[in-house]
């Protein structure tokens, strides 16, 4: 249980690219729709949640085809199982902050709360996802930092373009 614990919330080496991404769509969906759905939380949770599993899907069989043409032949099920495994972290990034504006939902925490909660924990993700890649690359802590802050810049940039262009 406890491995799976750490997994999930730290990922794995080859999970990390699908925990970035995510991280970064649903921190996008939820800086398009804080402000619209502030009153409407679970109808933000589900957007969010709907959207990672729907970009989820997306990417399964965008790399089941990729990986189908690459090989020239039909991927069996077995190969797009491990697709959708290996890109699962998509959807297991988008649970901490979805968890936390369903609990603005149900009342547990106050709206705002709600959405600073679910934005803290993206970041956090993100900020750690960064540390992974440097302690991985062995990276001085001047260069950690920078990468760190890189990263984190970085997906925060794609939020706040998704925020502006959606208001």
């Amino acid at each position: 249980m406890r491995q799976f614990l750490r997994r999930y919330i730290l990922g794995d080496r080859r999970t990390i690219a699908g925990t970035v991404y995510g991280t970064i769509v649903v921190l996008s969906v939820l800086a398009a729709g804080a402000r619209t759905y502030q009153h409407h939380l679970w109808r933000l949770a589900s957007i969010a949640a709907i959207s990672a599993l729907v970009l989820w899907i997306a990417h399964v069989y965008s790399h089941a085809l990729g990986e189908s043409v690459a090989a020239d032949r039909r991927l069996d099920l077995k190969e797009v199982g491990e697709i959708a495994r290996r890109e699962y972290s998509i959807v297991l990034s988008a649970v901490l902050p979805v968890a936390a504006i369903v609990l603005g939902a149900a009342g547990v925490l106050h709206a705002s709360t709600a959405v600073f909660w679910a934005f803290a924990v993206g970041i956090l993700a993100l900020v750690v996802q960064g540390i992974r890649y440097a302690r991985l690359e062995d990276l001085s802590t001047l260069a950690t930092v920078i990468s760190v802050a890189l990263n984190l810049a970085l997906g925060l940039a794609i939020v706040a373009v998704e925020a502006f262009v959606s208001h």
